[in-house]
């Protein structure tokens, strides 16, 4: 029987959705281990033990929540040292957190703390025997590389949306932790945080993806999209390299090797050809859908669904469709 420690990510006091999707994925480990418990790790300030709550309808056992003014943002070294005290505290066999900006930055941290193997973008995980077999796309998402990972600990970073986030109600226990080092002593201060598009979905969590490419033509052509993604109402606008490049979109909403990686329910993709370094940030999506007047652009090649044609005419029958059927139900 073996435990599984989560790090549960909350924005402004809130969970954020790969909080639950870390869970999900924590449960179905602990419990093909032998029915071992799952504890999640909270950081915040006052009154995020309140959010963390939740944490039990998707399978934890145990919320451990750290509250302090210092927590108020993100603070990588007062976390790190945390959620590594924790784990060294009990018998866990793995540390399960998400794949995001600030997993990205956590993971190797605590990995460091723990002595322990990491592996990162997961999209699959289980138990064979003592180990841990996992699975995460590799050469650009061209193959899916499945590792086995042997010793008594393990840090584990999935894949935003790759696992999803599904009920499965425990009774938590509410626990309390103190910071294990003093927030004021830490060596980087976030004295600010911006946010952009604060009243939209993030791209990374978005189940539906609406991502455009230069067969848009111009900048202004990008409304097309908007109001696509306005009429799904779960959805978010993403683009190519070239694209924010170009600065007809911000950079945040770049997908790609050098940009964000998603792995929506539904992708579309509209005049994007489908170069390599842009497949790599999408491939994964379970239902890819291309937009492209060119028959033989790349983009089919990894597409579920095909439709060749002029993006600035087939995108808005399309969404008057999405919305006729919206309205329906």
């Amino acid at each position: 029987m073996a435990n599984v420690l989560v790090f549960a990510e909350t924005r402004n006091n809130s969970l954020r959705k790969v909080a639950l999707e870390a869970v999900t994925a924590a449960r179905a480990l602990a419990d093909a281990t032998g029915g071992g418990q799952v504890h999640a790790l909270v950081a915040g300030p006052s009154g995020v033990q309140a959010a963390a709550e939740q944490l039990g309808q998707y399978g934890a056992d145990a919320v451990i929540a750290v509250e302090h003014a210092g927590l108020a943002t993100f603070n990588r070294e007062v976390v790190a040292a945390t959620l590594a005290t924790r784990a060294k505290s009990g018998s866990y066999r793995a540390v399960v957190l998400g794949f995001s900006a600030q997993g990205r930055d956590l993971g190797p941290r605590v990995a460091a703390k723990l002595d322990a193997p990491i592996v990162t973008d997961v999209t699959e995980i289980q138990a064979s025997g003592d180990a841990l077999v996992v699975k995460h796309p590799a050469y650009a998402n061209k193959v899916i590389v499945t590792l086995r990972v042997t010793g008594p600990l393990a840090v584990v970073a999935v894949r935003p949306n790759a696992i999803t986030a599904a009920p499965n109600a425990h009774t938590a226990a509410m626990e309390t932790m103190a910071p294990a080092v003093d927030p004021a002593a830490a060596k980087v201060v976030v004295k600010e945080v911006v946010e952009g598009g604060r009243d939209k979905i993030d791209l990374g969590e978005a189940p539906v993806v609406v991502a455009g490419g230069r067969g848009l033509k111009a900048a202004e052509n990008f409304t097309i999209l908007e109001d696509l993604a306005a009429a799904f109402g779960n959805a978010a606008v993403g683009a190519t390299r070239a694209v924010t490049d170009d600065g007809w979109r911000p950079h945040s909403d770049q997908i790609g090797q050098t940009g964000r990686q998603v792995s929506p329910q539904l992708y579309i993709a509209a005049g994007i050809s489908g170069a390599i370094q842009h497949l790599a940030g999408m491939r994964t999506s379970k239902t890819i859908v291309a937009i492209n007047r060119d028959k033989e652009a790349p983009i089919f090649k990894v597409a579920d669904y095909g439709i060749v044609g002029d993006v600035l005419e087939v995108v808005p029958v399309l969404t008057a469709a999405v919305r006729d059927v919206k309205s329906k139900h």
